[in-house]
């Protein structure tokens, strides 16, 4: 059963997420002398990476790092690009990191692309994943009409639906519906699943209602996040305004 974690404030789920995620990084260390981790990007992940960055018990030299998702064609140099959203607010922040495998959504193959990041994963087992839920229930940008629970796959290239294009406009990162890409690169659930320890840090009201389908509603890819309640190894961080639809 999925362990759920209220914290009085985004700023307090930042924290207990961030040391939930470097004791899982620092478990993985002392086990293996190494740690594989995937980081979700966006703003309900301002308050855990700020947090994590800022902690010194975790052995950065030893981390191999990965991101979830990133829009096709997108260069890094775009203000809406994951890659530059992690080069900009955790990379630099955390010096001596071991490796950061980004995501090449502007690839001239696209095949190989995903064929590298295939490859890199299976030879980085996944110890820690760090994702969101999406306004349409979403992990990774694995939207309602292309999640499989049962995915042969590590990393897709996906359509992205229109409620979670409108997403990306509502937060600020393109100007319109139009601006925003329709097909990104992501990683899927068996693979982010597949993590030892999976901690998804959601805060805000607007995910509200997500995160009621995701913990009460039917296990279903109609919202992709409820996978979470299939391992035993998941705890979704909340605050009040996100856990408000839940009852008591």
């Amino acid at each position: 059963m999925i362990n759920i974690q209220i914290l009085a404030n985004k700023s307090a789920l930042g924290e207990a997420a961030a040391a939930c995620g470097a004791t899982a990084i620092g478990s993985a260390i002392q086990r293996r002398g190494v740690a594989n981790i995937v980081i979700a990007t966006g703003a309900s992940q301002f308050e855990m990476l700020a947090a994590l960055v800022r902690r010194g018990d975790v052995d950065w030299s030893r981390v191999t790092a990965f991101h979830l998702d990133e829009y096709i064609a997108m260069p890094p140099t775009h203000p809406a690009s994951f890659r530059r959203y992690l080069s900009e607010r955790f990379v630099p922040h955390v010096p001596g990191l071991g490796a950061f495998h980004f995501i090449v959504g502007d690839a001239p193959d696209l095949a190989a692309e995903l064929r590298r990041m295939d490859a890199l994963i299976a030879e980085h087992p996944i110890d820690v994943t760090f994702a969101g839920i999406g306004e349409n229930g979403h992990l990774a940008f694995n939207d309602p009409g292309v999640a499989d629970f049962s995915d042969p796959l590590a990393v897709k290239v996906v359509e992205l639906e229109s409620a979670c294009r409108q997403q990306q406009v509502n937060e600020g990162h393109f100007p319109d519906l139009a601006a925003v890409p329709s097909h990104a690169i992501t990683v899927t659930i068996p693979a982010l699943l597949a993590a030892r320890q999976v901690m998804a840090i959601v805060p805000e009201a607007r995910k509200a209602e997500p995160v009621r389908s995701a913990l009460t509603g039917p296990v279903s890819t109609s919202c992709p996040a409820s996978a979470l309640r299939t391992i035993p190894h998941a705890t979704i961080y909340l605050e009040p305004e996100s856990a408000r639809l839940l009852q008591a």
